[in-house]
């Protein structure tokens, strides 16, 4: 991706400007997102793929918590839909290249590096009469470093439904605890810790 720095005062009809995170400011407009630093550049033009929610949660921690886009530890959520309509997300870095494909249908911020997240993994089963793709899916709690490196799967989910009118956004069932713990949520069993097998 090549990047045109535009001057501060050619930018223009911006609809919204988020507070500063790590030298950079998220600016609006419409539904796209883009980002100035503090001279006022648009270092990130503006796309449609960096996420936000209007109707953030700010009870929450995980990406339904996210009002406005803001790196953090030099990666900013961004996301795109699979055919059904549900979205899944990834992450960019400062110059707006994608670092983690968009697969995971919740994330935590990172923390040191690491974080964890609900992976989507979708697979081809085959085709139907109409020569039309039909997909098998797949859901893992799992530990995912900032390089895209998933090191970890915990727990396969069961019951999250792929159809936009009947999905809602899984919470992540494991928790960073320390450095080399994690608690892992399983359902009608409890919460058990779990050391991690790989250092950070």
């Amino acid at each position: 991706m090549i990047v045109f720095p535009l001057s501060a005062q050619n930018l223009e009809h911006v609809d919204e400007i988020a507070p500063f995170s790590e030298g950079l400011a998220a600016v609006r407009k419409g539904n796209q997102w883009g980002f100035i630093n503090e001279a006022g550049i648009l270092t990130i033009p503006f796309r449609e793929d960096i996420y936000w929610n209007e109707n953030a949660d700010s009870s929450r921690t995980d990406v339904l918590s996210i009002h406005y886009p803001t790196f953090n530890e030099g990666l900013c959520v961004i996301t795109k839909t699979v055919e059904d309509g549900v979205p899944v997300f990834g992450f960019m870095d400062k110059k707006g290249v994608i670092v983690i494909e968009p697969e995971f249908l919740n994330v935590y911020p990172f923390k040191n590096g690491v974080t964890t997240a609900v992976l989507l993994d979708k697979t081809v089963k085959g085709e139907n009469e109409f020569k039309l793709e039909i997909y098998a899916y797949k859901f893992f709690d799992v530990l995912l470093k900032d390089s895209g490196e998933i090191t970890d799967y915990f727990e396969k989910r069961d019951n999250i439904l792929m159809t936009l009118k009947r999905y809602t956004t899984p919470i992540i069932n494991a928790k960073l605890l320390s450095d080399n713990l994690v608690s892992v949520y399983v359902p009608e069993k409890g919460w058990k810790i779990k050391k991690l097998t790989v250092k950070q």
